[in-house]
């Protein structure tokens, strides 16, 4: 009886714990939809959940992690529940001559083929997204990115190959409003709503590309060039970060993204090749600030350098 009654008590604890795990779930569903109310493409105090989808690769990212979190937590409780019943079912005050039962060919079977269903369960949609985040079919525009220490630098090959380079603004030197750590002095622009194809490379080390609300991540490999793309479905600013330990500096090379209007993308740059053409400096190196925060210095008439 009192076995009985401990097994009714574990199993509570289990309804408890599945209850507590679909909540989680749940959480971690709305948790992206909560913050596109707030600040889309950015990290939010207090998030849960991945940022807030702007792209239809996040939006498969989103569904086969939704996926693998349905999988995983009924996979946990299964098993959590199976060892619970064999230690209070099989213990030895309840079983003082065990079973010398070797094997079970129907649960040999059985064990063997549900692993097997579940991993191609897995196995099917993860490919498709591999291969949907691989590249793009027909893009509607290029950007080249060579990472290098600590700064990135891009490149609009079908803007007449307009380049230029991308630096942390120091905390001493952020307006208000602006995020420490986040910010930059030159943002990528492109138009919404179109796909623009990504071309990723590095000068030195191996360095990363990953700007969660828009779904890439790609590495940079020095005398490598990897692709991948994405589509901002709507205009708005996208924060990333180098997320591959390049160096000392290395959590202070951010990535600002701002998709904008077609025509809007079209003034920018006319009026970029206007502001880069004639700026032949040399790229400027990453120092220490005094304070510990590796940043680059930025002189207020050097904004805006290109690479030679």
């Amino acid at each position: 009886m009192r076995a009985v009654t401990h097994c009714r008590r574990v199993f509570g604890v289990l309804g408890g714990a599945a209850a507590v795990a679909g909540l989680a779930g749940f959480l971690m569903a709305v948790g992206p939809a909560a913050a596109s109310t707030t600040d889309l493409g950015a990290p939010v105090p207090w998030g849960m959940g991945m940022q807030a989808s702007a792209s239809p690769v996040k939006d498969r990212i989103h569904s086969l992690h939704d996926l693998l979190l349905v999988i995983i937590t009924l996979i946990t409780i299964f098993v959590l529940a199976l060892l619970t019943y064999v230690v209070m079912r099989f213990r030895a005050a309840r079983n003082p001559s065990p079973s010398r039962t070797a094997h079970n060919t129907t649960l040999e079977v059985v064990w063997t083929v549900v692993p097997v269903l579940i991993l191609v369960t897995i196995a099917v949609p993860s490919f498709r997204l591999l291969y949907f985040m691989d590249r793009a079919k027909e893009p509607d525009m290029t950007l080249k990115v060579t990472a290098f220490q600590w700064a990135w630098e891009y490149e609009y090959p079908d803007q007449d190959g307009l380049k230029f380079e991308s630096y942390m603004i120091p905390s001493d030197q952020l307006r208000p409003g602006q995020r420490r750590l986040l910010e930059v002095d030159n943002e990528v622009v492109v138009p919404a709503g179109k796909d623009i194809r990504v071309l990723v490379t590095s000068r030195d080390v191996i360095h990363s590309l990953f700007v969660p609300a828009l779904g890439v991540q790609k590495y940079g490999i020095p005398g490598r060039t990897l692709e991948t793309w994405f589509r901002a479905d709507r205009p708005g600013v996208y924060y990333g970060q180098c997320n591959q330990i390049c160096g000392v500096n290395h959590a202070f090379m951010p990535i600002v993204i701002r998709a904008v209007p077609e025509a809007e993308f079209t003034a920018w740059v006319a009026e970029a090749k206007r502001r880069f053409a004639n700026d032949n400096t040399t790229p400027r190196p990453a120092t220490a600030a005094a304070d510990g925060e590796a940043a680059v210095r930025l002189a207020d008439g050097s904004r805006g350098s290109t690479s030679q």
